[in-house]
Formats: structure tokens, sequence, C-alpha cells
């Protein structure tokens, strides 16, 4: 093989091996989370969880469903991505104040949402850890 020939076949599988490469990972990062609605277990809340149930459906339901469990326009936060050590509660409160750029499913960006008062956010998170609970999310260690 000249050269020439060479350094032709060398172009060729470089773009053909970073074609696959994208592909594959645009394919893999669909499934790292499925999106969706999941089943959720509705559990007996305490006062203060009944208040955020409250926020929530006013809020957030439209997008993250009915029991936080998701719809095609938000994730569920009934879901182990959202356990106290991956998103702790300060988080819930960044992306109601700033909103979020799409990072772990396939949906849009959140908007902030700057009608939701800080009591009301409390009141939320508490309603979603007691959700999560009943659902056997519970803290664990984030691990990069």
């Amino acid at each position: 093989m000249s050269n020439g020939n060479f350094a032709k076949y060398a172009v060729l599988a470089f773009f053909a091996v970073g074609a696959s490469l994208m592909g594959w990972n645009a394919l893999r990062s669909g499934n790292d989370t499925k999106a969706g609605v999941i089943a959720v277990k509705a559990p007996e809340l305490s006062a203060a969880a009944r208040a955020g149930k409250s926020a929530f459906d006013a809020n957030c339901a439209s997008c993250h469903g009915q029991n936080a469990a998701g719809t095609d326009k938000g994730p569920p936060l009934i879901h182990d991505i959202y356990n106290p050590g991956h998103h702790a509660d300060e988080a819930f409160f960044l992306a109601a104040k700033l909103g979020v750029r799409r990072h772990h499913w396939r949906f849009g960006d959140m908007p902030p949402q700057p009608q939701v008062s800080e009591e009301q956010m409390r009141a939320v998170v508490r309603y979603v850890r007691e959700v999560q609970a009943a659902n056997g999310i519970a803290y664990r260690p984030h691990r990069m």
C-alpha cells in the first residue's frame, strides 16, 4: 500500500470510529434513565408533607406527575437518582429558584419556578422525601 493510500484509509478510519462512538454515546445516554411514568406507592403523609403535596400538585405535577411519578414532560422524582445522597434537599431549592439544565433525562431544561416560595419548597421537599422513603429510596452516598 502506498503512503497516499495509507493516509486516505487512516483518515477514513478515524472518521468512521468517531462517528461510531458518537452514535454509541447517543444511544447509551438515552438508556441511562428511562423516561416515563413509574408506579408509586402513595404513603400516609405527615401534616408538613400534606402541605407539600398541595404545593407540588399546584406547581410541579403538570411536569413531574401525580405523586411525582413522572410524565412525558418531566422525570419522576421518586427515582434513585434523586436520593438525598445524590440530590440533597438544597438541589430542589436551587432547581425551583434557578431552573435546571437537562442532565439525567431526555426532557428539556426545567425553567425557574419563581411563584414557589421558600416555605412552599420546604414543604414540597418534605413531601417528595416521604414518598421516596415509602418507595424504598433512601440516602446513598454519591460516587463519581
